[in-house]
């Protein structure tokens, strides 16, 4: 039964989503379609719920709290990439709240953000003109060769949710930076990669540029790297190698971190002064 609510709810999404769209459109779907969607939503979560309450009932009779055996019951049920996926969505929505105040996000007094958006916002900004351009030059074709309505609100709609996207990882970005302070060095990537790094474990920082790098979060033989624009230049060995949480939820060790900051002699000289 659990396999069962697990495909369950991968199919559900994608439903959903289409759904959430063409009502935003303004189209109005006919009775029957509306009924079924409610009966099929309705069933889903009956299953998903009778499945959570079996799972949670099993974790207390093990001995396990309320509140722990609740967590763990969700995590079970839900994959781990959907978690990590929906979590994407909800830091980007938080991220645009944080830049419309001008605020940042973990920045605690007294510690040192690093920021790391400089490198690739040129880039972003570029890539959110050209969609934009092509959401106003499709508008205008679907319209010259007479598309009915409903086609040019969907695609409208897709349009402006792929704009939003840009810009939530746009905010993420800035809103977001390393962190380094009196216990921790925080590496991050806008909403996709957050790791934590205790001071007493990092053995030294220093400055190595390298412009090749592959991928934006990637571990190979130990060595994580955090790219921007396919560059770092700040590389930090550790003491011990410390568990990484890649972007969709694998784990990997890392003895060695690599990663970009814009101004990575100020981060380097305040971990030294801190040391």
């Amino acid at each position: 039964m659990l396999r069962v609510a697990r495909v369950a709810l991968f199919a559900l999404l994608p439903g959903e989503a289409v759904l959430v769209v063409l009502v935003a459109s303004g189209i109005s779907l006919p009775r029957a379609v509306g009924v079924v969607g409610e009966a099929v939503v309705t069933a889903v979560l009956l299953l998903e719920l009778v499945v959570l309450g079996r799972l949670y009932a099993d974790r207390r009779r093990d001995g396990s709290r309320r509140w722990p055996a609740f967590r763990a019951s969700v995590d079970e049920l839900v994959p781990v990439r959907v978690r990590r996926v929906l979590g994407f969505d909800t830091k980007g929505l938080v991220s645009l709240v944080l830049f419309a105040a001008r605020r940042r996000h973990g920045v605690p007094p007294g510690a040192i953000d690093a920021p790391y958006s400089g490198a690739q916002t040129s880039m972003h900004l570029a890539f959110l003109f050209v969609m934009a351009l092509e959401a106003v030059v499709t508008e205008i074709l679907l319209r010259g060769v007479g598309a009915p309505g409903t086609v040019r609100k969907i695609v409208l709609a897709v349009d402006v949710y792929s704009v939003l996207v840009v810009l939530a990882v746009i905010a993420a970005c800035v809103t977001r930076p390393h962190v380094l302070s009196d216990k921790e060095m925080r590496i991050r990537y806008g909403a996709f990669f957050d790791l934590r790094v205790p001071r007493d474990r990092i053995a030294s920082v220093r400055l190595v540029r390298n412009y090749s790098e592959s991928g934006l979060v990637r571990v190979e033989d130990g060595r994580l790297s955090v790219a921007v624009s396919a560059q770092t230049n700040v590389v930090v060995e550790l003491k011990e190698p410390i568990t990484v949480v890649r972007p969709l939820g694998q784990r990997a060790d890392a003895r060695v971190i690599r990663f970009f900051a814009d101004r990575p002699d100020e981060l380097i000289a305040a971990h030294g002064r801190w040391s």
